[in-house]
């Protein structure tokens, strides 16, 4: 399988959407219940940083950075969303990805990734940790989903490049 990261295009909206879709389903991907307009997706995330892995046609997978807040001394903070068509999970697409956009956020002038991650998302929290990320701490009961309160996993990375 021949694999190629390449920016996001507004073509890949669908596929990207479908995608995410996916992730919303299994419960433990994020609090989102629905994929958002592409408009109100494209207002929350950073302009750069926005990767598809692609075979062929088909996007199995993207990345994409919003900033974690308005203020200027946070601008080189950014939080990673990253998902992964079903039929492609296992086959080190995510790490493709990650490792793409930790090197892509560097060259922006990102010097910390962060992330929240449900602690039932063990092989994304082992992807993260695999790319450099530590575990900061558990946010307990920090939304509640579906009735149920969740826990979310705290990982960041620090850049060795970017602002040292």
């Amino acid at each position: 399988m021949d694999i190629v990261i390449e920016k996001m295009k507004d073509r890949d909206w669908p596929q990207v959407a479908d995608i995410y879709r996916e992730g919303i389903a299994t419960g433990d991907a994020t609090f989102e219940a629905d994929v958002p307009e592409r408009k109100k997706w494209d207002k929350s995330h950073l302009r750069h940083c926005r990767l598809v892995a692609k075979s062929g046609e088909k996007i199995a997978g993207w990345v994409a950075l919003s900033p974690i807040s308005g203020r200027c001394v946070y601008k080189g903070v950014a939080e990673v969303s990253l998902y992964v068509r079903g039929s492609y999970r296992g086959q080190g697409i995510g790490t493709l990805l990650l490792k793409a956009a930790i090197e892509e956020s560097q060259r922006d002038g990102i010097w910390t990734l962060q992330s929240g991650t449900f602690p039932e998302n063990a092989a994304s929290i082992a992807l993260q940790k695999s790319c450099g990320f530590r575990e900061v701490g558990i946010r307990e009961k920090i939304g509640c989903m579906n009735g149920k309160w969740r826990d979310v996993v705290l990982m960041e990375r620090r850049s060795k490049v970017v602002g040292i």
